[in-house]
């Protein structure tokens, strides 16, 4: 059996935190049987969740935080590289031009560049903790995309994206799960489509995604770096993962250096499958 990808390991996770969440306490041998994996696997998933303090990991058992919620799920990736989504935000934003209409997705990536924008603006977003960040700041009229909602503080779904056909925006700003060789990569089919429809409904598309999501792949394969106008990414990204990369990129530099204001294209034949 082919070993799973970074990005299945971390979905699996969150399955596994949001089924102890809605139990509240859940046996070990438990988690083996339903989500069809090893004892040690298990093992080695919650002692990565219980060190972020995520879950009580307990003799032949896990529990949740007594007030912990569905919120625990979103926490889980806005915590993750926390310094270059800042970074890469501080970039981002300089795409930004007033009057225009913009759209983020549900991203945790994205949060940081929803809090560095000024109005006046329009944004759509399918994420309600971006929603409620730019509804605080003077200027911005946010567009809310309805649907299916899920325990990452978002709507997806079939009518989550026939809402976003129906829209225009200037700019579209997403990041991504999983980055291989040129092609993007979501685990879950719903979020991969309306990713997709977001690059039909934006004049211009950029794409903002840390170092960690490179080299990696998930289930559903949705789009090629190519078919975004410019890549957002940091000084950490692999070489090759660059090489692969037939577009603009824009590379954050670390805290205490400048960052690459300059794009460049890399001329290398186009992305692979």
């Amino acid at each position: 059996m082919p070993r799973p990808s970074d990005a299945e390991v971390e979905q699996r996770r969150q399955d596994i935190l949001r089924f102890v969440i809605e139990q509240d306490e859940v046996r070990i041998d438990e988690l083996t049987a339903r989500f069809g994996v090893s004892l040690m696997t298990v093992h080695r998933d919650l002692d990565e969740l219980a060190e972020r303090r995520m879950l009580r990991k307990l003799r032949g058992r896990v529990k949740a935080y007594p007030a912990l919620t569905m919120d625990t799920a979103k926490r889980f990736r806005e915590t993750v590289n926390l310094e270059w989504k800042v970074r890469l935000a501080e970039l981002a934003v300089k795409e930004v031009q007033a009057d225009q209409t913009l759209f983020l997705d549900d991203s945790t990536t994205l949060f940081p560049l929803a809090r560095r924008l000024a109005g006046p603006l329009v944004v759509i977003t399918n994420s309600l903790q971006a929603a409620r960040i730019l509804g605080d700041i003077r200027g911005i009229e946010v567009f809310l995309l309805g649907g299916r909602y899920t325990e990452f503080d978002s709507c997806i779904g079939p009518d989550t994206t026939a809402a976003l056909s129906r829209m225009r925006a200037d700019v579209g700003f997403v990041s991504a799960s999983a980055v291989a060789c040129g092609r993007l990569y979501h685990p879950d089919r719903e979020y991969a489509e309306l990713k997709t429809m977001a690059l039909r409904v934006a004049d211009r598309n950029v794409l903002v995604v840390d170092h960690s999501k490179f080299g990696k792949t998930a289930t559903h394969a949705y789009a090629d770096v190519s078919d975004y106008d410019l890549v957002i990414a940091d000084d950490d990204t692999p070489a090759d993962e660059l090489a692969a990369m037939d577009t603009k990129v824009r590379l954050a530099k670390p805290r205490g250096l400048d960052p690459l204001d300059s794009c460049r294209r890399e001329d290398h034949g186009g992305s692979s499958e």
